[in-house]
């Protein structure tokens, strides 16, 4: 053995001495040699050109995996963290190697801009967890398709992280959307890795077409329908295409599961909007024939904003009550609560502007 290491020792200093005839290297850069000599405290590997590098205990503990799976004879792939140390030979990691390989092959995947599939390994509040080519990678919430989008309110956490949780262990198709070494920050998308198969299935709808679906998800800003002809393809009502009148929650005019009528209303980039009050006939048209200035009428209160309180006075049509009708926000909830009953005197009715101004009746 000593005299292998000082036939090696002797082919470092020819390669200081002889830059023309050995090809330099550097710190950082990425080698490969073959292992000559394993041992509890250092691994040396023939660089070939670059001389003898070697592998000290510690990098041996942090890749230990590695070194127990190559032989003396096999191949392995090193990071130069030194490139003459106090011994002459040059210094090496293993782990250090296994990243940086990996965030090559990270980088030539996100160069290609191709989807391909991971398995969903844990989740958090804020999306899901893979791994890719040994790195861990980051999907956001935000970037799930719809297939998988959790589809619940704002309050409803556990709803959220329950959906989230019912992905992990699947194989999902994603593509890389950002890749930093630096930082280690590796982000997919399911959604980029669907939009051209979503782009080539909206093709067959268009604008102004009735579908049939099925409410699969609903939140704070709408209802998500999936095709009943196709349930790949889905939809999304916004919750002003809801209903005519103001809809606080979703929820208190479709359910999940329930089978909708609705109308195309728009597609963009691979999405289709919906609108379910496209079928129903246009109550403000009539509404003369209903409500009428000066007229006593008893309403329950739905919502209170800014300016004063929305206030149902059946289940077509909506009145509202201004806040100084009351003097301030403050004493406007003294006097009203949400989902209780008053007596109200309509002040206005305005078609036009689809709109009945009420007074209170103290």
């Amino acid at each position: 053995m000593n005299i292998v290491k000082n036939g090696m020792l002797i082919l470092n200093q020819l390669a200081k001495s002889n830059p023309q005839v050995f090809s330099s290297i550097k710190v950082g850069d990425l080698v490969e040699g073959t292992v000559f000599s394993k041992g509890s405290r250092m691994m040396l590997v023939d660089l070939g050109r670059h001389g003898t590098g070697a592998v000290y205990r510690g990098e041996l503990q942090n890749a230990r995996e590695l070194v127990k799976s190559v032989d003396i004879g096999g191949k392995i792939h090193a990071k130069v963290l030194e490139v003459d140390n106090d011994e002459g030979y040059v210094e090496l990691s293993l782990a250090e190697a296994g990243k940086q390989k990996a965030w090559g092959e990270v980088d030539e995947l996100k160069g290609k801009d191709e989807a391909f599939t991971v398995k969903i390994t844990g989740f958090n509040k804020g999306g899901l967890i893979a791994n890719v080519k040994g790195i861990s990678a980051f999907l956001p919430v935000s970037q799930l398709a719809g297939e998988h989008y959790p589809k619940a309110t704002t309050a409803e956490r556990t709803e959220i992280s329950g959906a989230l949780q019912r992905l992990v262990g699947a194989d999902i198709s994603v593509k890389i959307i950002d890749a930093n070494v630096r930082t280690g920050k590796l982000i997919i998308s399911e959604k980029e890795a669907t939009e051209i198969s979503s782009r080539e299935l909206v093709k067959n709808y268009t604008v102004g077409q009735v579908i049939e679906g099925v409410v699969s998800g609903v939140a704070d800003f709408g209802a998500f329908v999936k095709f009943m002809d196709n349930p790949a393809v889905e939809g999304l009502i916004h919750v002003s295409e809801l209903d005519y009148r103001i809809v606080e929650n979703p929820k208190d005019v479709v359910k999940i599961d329930e089978a909708v009528k609705a109308k195309i209303i728009e597609i963009k980039d691979g999405k289709i909007s919906l609108s379910l009050k496209a079928l129903k006939e246009d109550p403000w048209t009539i509404v003369m024939n209903r409500y009428k200035d000066g007229q006593d009428v008893t309403g329950k209160v739905y919502m209170f904003n800014p300016f004063g309180a929305i206030v149902n006075l059946d289940d077509t049509y909506q009145g509202y009550v201004h806040v100084t009708e009351f003097g301030g926000a403050d004493e406007m909830r003294k006097q009203l609560a949400v989902g209780k009953e008053y007596h109200f005197t309509i002040d206005t009715v305005k078609a036009a502007e689809r709109r009945i101004s009420l007074k209170f009746k103290k």
